[in-house]
């Protein structure tokens, strides 16, 4: 797997494995984590708020394979932030993982419906706290999910460490490109989660014409797009084939014009989540 290098130089898998909308109770998600584990993937994705960090870590210690190979990623939910709750939340984690500490630690939402009315300081408050957790070797790396340019430019007033990361909504249909332009001048790595917008664009007739074309899949073309707008996509799937495919996605590359026709598409996909009214 290739790598990705953070302005901190940790290397991260250029592409992770998500785990939302998966739960404790689902049964099946400890037979597919060790099936993704086997089918290559190093870089898995999960939040307290998606309530599976302990399979996560079940399935990292039954692999057999060393810690250190793994990149693993959690979030601090929006009810969980603030200076002290946000270091309480990091300690439940990584109980629940059973780890020393994680590869990259974000914040997964910036505010919760414009409320409370001093979100731009609990997300500073939450940042401070989380930079002393980078500080204290807890955290390897750190950054934002699903910040805008207004909530990353609120928190570079006050932070001491620009974020690493950005994990954000992105794929055919939904590009984000303020988002993404802004990231790019100060060196923050994006991260694109929903890489085929729920599915919602894999039937794409474009996208479907692409795939004759460069004789690849959908869901490969969506991957290739994201890899060659310089991001980190997040696929999921519960099929070891599917899971393989999702990976082999280096022995073709998208033409300028073919980028800029995907980059020209409609809004398709998009889940509804925006990040001032969750």
């Amino acid at each position: 797997m290739k790598k990705v290098k953070l302005s901190n130089g940790i290397q991260m898998p250029e592409i992770g494995f998500g785990t939302y909308l998966t739960t404790k109770e689902d049964e099946e998600f400890s037979t597919v984590l060790a099936d993704a584990i086997t089918a290559g993937y190093r870089h898995f994705d999960t939040a307290s708020f998606y309530k599976n960090e302990r399979q996560l870590g079940d399935a990292v210690k039954k692999s057999g394979i060393p810690r250190k190979d793994f990149f693993i990623t959690s979030k601090v939910n929006l009810d969980e932030m603030g200076y002290e709750k946000t270091k309480e939340t990091f300690a439940a984690t990584l109980s629940r993982l059973d780890m020393n500490y994680v590869d990259l630690y974000l914040i997964h939402w910036p505010c919760l419906n414009g409320e409370p009315e001093n979100w731009r300081e609990l997300d500073t408050e939450t940042w401070k706290a989380i930079e002393e957790l980078y500080e204290e070797g807890k955290v390897r790396a750190i950054g934002v999910s699903n910040f805008l340019v207004h909530h990353l430019e609120n928190l570079l007033l006050e932070c001491r460490i620009v974020p690493m990361v950005d994990q954000i909504e992105f794929h055919p249909g939904y590009t984000q490109e303020e988002t993404r332009e802004f990231c790019k001048e100060r060196g923050i790595v994006v991260e694109a989660w929903s890489p085929f917008g729920r599915g919602a664009v894999l039937e794409d007739e474009y996208l479907l014409s692409l795939a004759r074309k460069y004789h690849v899949s959908t869901s490969q073309i969506c991957l290739r797009f994201i890899l060659q707008c310089g991001a980190v996509p997040l696929p999921k799937s519960s099929s070891v084939p599917r899971m393989k495919q999702n990976q082999d996605v280096y022995g073709f590359e998208l033409s300028a014009e073919d980028m800029k026709g995907i980059l020209s598409m409609r809004e398709k996909g998009f889940s509804g989540f925006y990040p001032d009214k969750i």
